[in-house]
Formats: C-alpha cells, sequence, structure tokens
C-alpha cells in the first residue's frame, strides 16, 4: 500500500476504509471484513455512532496494533477545551486503543480552538500521533494553520471527480497538510456510476467505473476512504494499483470538475444553521 509521509514524519496509507453511515450494529462485521481482505486504515468519527464497533473489530482481528491506522473526529458539541479533551479518552477507550494514528476536528465551527489545544496536548502526551482538521475551506484553514504551534497534518474534504478541491488543495500544499477525501465516490451523486467519460475509461483499462474515480483521485495524491458494506465491492475498491490512468485519460476526468460541492456549501448559512442543531 502506497503510503505519505505527513508534517510530523507519520506515515499514513493512502487508502483506507470509511465507516461514515454505517450503522452501529453493523460496524464490526463491515470492519472485521474490510481488514480481512487487506485495508489497515480505519476511518470512523464520534459523530458516526460507531467507535465501539470498529474498536470491538480491531481488538480480535489478530493484526498487530502497530501495522494499523485509525483515524477519528471530534464532533462540535465536544469542542472546547475541556470537553474536546475528554472526548478524546471516551474515543480511545470506545476503540479499545491506547493511541489514535490521526485525530480530527470533524468541523469548523464553534470553539475549534480550543479543541485543537485538546488535540495538541493529546499529541505530546502520546495519545495522538497526528492531529489534523475535516471540512475546513480555504479560508478557515489558513485562519487556524496561521496561528497554531502545530499545523494540522491532515484535512479531510470532500473530493471527487465532480469536486476536486484543486485551488483548496493549493492552499494545503502551502502549509503542508495533505489532502485527505470523504465521499471520494460521491455516493453516486450526479450520475457518477453512469458517466460516459469514466465508462469509456474504465473500459479501456477493463476496470468499474468506481476504479476508475477512485485511481484518478490517489493519482493526484489525494488520500482516499471508500465505504462499502459489501465484501466484494471492498476488494474491487483495493485493486486500482495495477493500472494507471494516461495523462489524456487524467484532463478528461479534470473536465468533471463542477467546482461544487455534491452535498453542501460548508460556507452557505443555512448550512452553518444545519449544524448548529446538531450539537
Amino acid at each position: 500500500m502506497k503510503t505519505y509521509k505527513l508534517n510530523n514524519g507519520v506515515e499514513m496509507p493512502q487508502l483506507g476504509y470509511g465507516v461514515y453511515q454505517v450503522h452501529p450494529d453493523e460496524a464490526e462485521r463491515c470492519v472485521s471484513d474490510a481488514l480481512r481482505v487487506g485495508y489497515r486504515m480505519i476511518d470512523t468519527a464520534q459523530m458516526y455512532g460507531n467507535e465501539s464497533g470498529v474498536g470491538a473489530a480491531i481488538n480480535q482481528c489478530g493484526i498487530a496494533r502497530d501495522d494499523l491506522f485509525l483515524v477519528s473526529k471530534i464532533w462540535i458539541n465536544n469542542y472546547g477545551y475541556a470537553k474536546a479533551k475528554a472526548s478524546i479518552d471516551d474515543s480511545l477507550r470506545r476503540l479499545q486503543t491506547d493511541y489514535l494514528d490521526l485525530m480530527l476536528l470533524h468541523q469548523p465551527y464553534c470553539d475549534y480552538y480550543g479543541a485543537y489545544r485538546a488535540l495538541t496536548e493529546a499529541y505530546r502526551e502520546g495519545k495522538l500521533r497526528a492531529i489534523g482538521i475535516s471540512n475546513f475551506q480555504p479560508n478557515h484553514l489558513i485562519d487556524l494553520a496561521s496561528n497554531v504551534e502545530i499545523v494540522p497534518a491532515v484535512n479531510q474534504v470532500e473530493a471527487h471527480v465532480f469536486c476536486q478541491q484543486q485551488k483548496a488543495n493549493e492552499y494545503m500544499k502551502e502549509f503542508g497538510i495533505q489532502i485527505m477525501s470523504w465521499g471520494p465516490l460521491a455516493e453516486g451523486r450526479l450520475g457518477l456510476f453512469t458517466n460516459p467519460v469514466l465508462e469509456e475509461i474504465g473500459k479501456a483499462h477493463g476496470k468499474t467505473v468506481a476504479q476508475v474515480a477512485l485511481r484518478y483521485l490517489t493519482q493526484r495524491d489525494i488520500i482516499i476512504i471508500p465505504k462499502s458494506t459489501h465484501e466484494e465491492r471492498m476488494v474491487e475498491n483495493l485493486n486500482i494499483y495495477d493500472f494507471t490512468l494516461t495523462d489524456d485519460e487524467m484532463e478528461r476526468i479534470k473536465a468533471l470538475d463542477t467546482g461544487k460541492s455534491a452535498f453542501f456549501d460548508h460556507n452557505d448559512p443555512e448550512v452553518i444553521k444545519m449544524f448548529m442543531k446538531r450539537k
């Protein structure tokens, strides 16, 4: 598995398994399946409600903890220094581990400065090997990264063929922050699985549309965490390193970028009001 060296020297796999929208009752089974077929990075979050299932699978998988890369995220109702500090310990307990390889702030709202201080402290204590952020748009990212002692190692954002984050990634690179994608298949929105460009390219390589869409992101040096509850799809999503998209194919896929979210705009006041209701 290809890895990236983060800005603090930690090696992070490029491809992992995400458990967003995996029901808590299914999380243990799904993560166990993912680990069995070859995934070594698992991405979860406090808000997903399935950290305990992920922890149970990891505890029983028989794989050395050092060979796994575990990611979670602090939700906004746990922002502020004191709440965030306690929530990190809660996540460790639910995940049945002494440390996380990466912990992120899930959204750029509420007291994220206080929460980031808690991340920084836990990082120095060895509870977290790396710290970062999620869904931070360039304005939020520049604000935070310019005013903290430890620059975030990762920013996890919506990134797929229709929302490629080209400009946002330029700002991340300025600060040495690694881009990581959530929703790398856009949950099938905007007709991704029947897109004629992706279909044509897939046929040329004997690959599925999903594999082409994921390979495009990896060739752009984006970390991805595709999610599926079906083992055969988990395997399919892993098997994307045995072909290479040509420069022409990369340009054709680049042209699919709408520059807009397929889900919601984090700078839209109505979206922010929605998140405030989830506190």
